[in-house]
């Protein structure tokens, strides 16, 4: 005699982390941390919401597993470290613009809602950032590295939020040679040109 296959939740296997985390994204992507609550992720992904403190220790634990950046950070620090030094700001913004696009700035776009308030995702931002291009800048001898790299962020960061969350226009629309024409040569500068302040 065969029954019916019983209707619910999902057990609590590996499908049921894929189901939170692909919940989470969303959820997060809409309503940033702060909005976005383990009820509502639980009930999107069809799960008990006891689930999430089982694999994940609570909401700041899926947080932290659910926002990644819609890039991978390899592909990144390969374009780094392979670019000729006066390039590695048009091929790094080429690439995460076309990554941004192709998901929509998703996973980008609830890190830079949540940064501002959670710390673990302004961590996850700035680590991702120094460790990316820190160690190139550092190779490459150019004077106040840090300093490049928090203002290479602050620009790519700014661009991820005015044109994936605020959506404001014509930022929002524009085409890939556009913003490299225009943002892609203060990036540059950032990163090895003149800054304007002398020696060390």
């Amino acid at each position: 005699m065969t029954h019916p296959k019983r209707r619910g939740r999902r057990p609590a296997g590996e499908d049921t982390k894929a189901a939170l985390l692909s919940a989470a994204r969303a959820v997060f992507t809409e309503q940033g941390f702060d909005g976005a609550t383990v009820r509502t992720i639980a009930s999107r992904a069809e799960v008990d919401p006891a689930m999430v403190n089982h694999w994940f220790g609570g909401k700041q634990g899926l947080f932290a597993a659910a926002i990644q950046l819609p890039v991978d950070p390899e592909q990144i620090r390969m374009t780094v470290h392979n670019s000729p030094p006066e390039e590695i700001a048009e091929r790094v913004l080429r690439t995460f613009i076309s990554v941004w696009d192709d998901s929509s700035g998703g996973g980008f776009a609830a890190l830079m809602r949540s940064a501002a308030t959670q710390e673990s995702a302004a961590k996850l931002l700035r680590e991702f950032i120094a460790t990316t291009f820190g160690t190139r800048l550092r190779e490459l001898g150019v004077d106040h590295p840090d300093l490049r790299v928090t203002l290479f962020g602050s620009q790519l960061s700014g661009l991820g939020l005015v044109r994936y969350v605020l959506r404001q226009e014509p930022l929002a629309s524009a085409d890939v040679d556009t913003l490299v024409a225009t943002i892609g040569r203060t990036l540059q500068r950032y990163l090895t040109g003149d800054l304007g302040l002398g020696g060390e």
